[in-house]
């Protein structure tokens, strides 16, 4: 099978579970945690917002409640459809398209800020993706990557957080991650480098887990999540 078409079945596969999760996390104190980080980070006005690889939309809520007009993509049709289910719930407007975030279908400097949260350990070419993001923001946009290194994790190691999940699909999850390119990679300092190279200036903060993962009905892997702030 086609490598990016089962990294869709799994998170089609993952897409209601994951939705709860996330309706959980967006409405308590981490919720709150994430607005105050974009609101930190973000330039000042009104923007335009590309959410790569939005999920159940937790990204494109926040932000809509900001004010900002944000357009979430997807890879999982699945998840789509449970972004849309929550931002109608919370009477709050995005829109959603299904597509690749390794080949963008939106004119150059389209956008803002571009988000993406969780997503580029699974991508199989993260240089295409970033050289994309890179092509459709604005000069003096910036790029909000938060993701783990989770090359050398072991998922079937039984983590508390994969409970629900099942261990055929966490075999699967281990085995869509050693196939990546991404996996072999230190990070996040080698997505600074690279970012560097594409006339980016970053920031970076290692280790965020601290600030947005404070709220005890959520569940989370102990793995930390670094935040990459790279303005172009």
């Amino acid at each position: 099978m086609e490598l990016s078409r089962r990294i869709e079945n799994y998170w089609d596969e993952r897409s209601e579970h994951f939705s709860k999760s996330r309706r959980l996390e967006l409405d308590g104190v981490d919720g709150a945690a994430w607005k105050n980080i974009f609101k930190k980070n973000l330039p000042a006005g009104k923007l335009k917002i590309l959410d790569v690889g939005t999920g159940a939309g937790f990204f494109a809520a926040i932000l809509s409640k900001m004010g900002h007009k944000v357009v979430g993509i997807d890879m999982s049709s699945k998840m789509l459809g449970e972004a849309q289910k929550n931002l109608r719930e919370l009477n709050l407007h995005a829109e959603f398209h299904k597509m690749n975030a390794q080949n963008l279908r939106f004119d150059d400097e389209t956008f803002d800020a571009v988000v993406t949260r969780n997503l580029t350990w699974t991508l199989p070419d993260v240089k295409a993706a970033y050289r994309e993001w890179h092509r459709v923001l604005k000069v003096g946009g910036v790029l909000m990557n938060f993701d783990s290194d989770y090359g050398d994790t072991k998922f079937l190691d039984g983590a508390k957080i994969h409970e629900k999940i099942g261990e055929k699909m966490l075999g699967e999850c281990d085995a869509i991650k050693n196939s990546l390119t991404i996996s072999t990679r230190r990070r996040p300092m080698w997505d600074a480098g690279f970012l560097e190279g594409l006339n980016f200036f970053v920031r970076l903060d290692e280790d965020i887990s601290h600030a947005v993962h404070k709220d005890n009905r959520c569940l989370y892997d102990s793995i930390p999540l670094f935040a990459i702030f790279a303005t172009k």
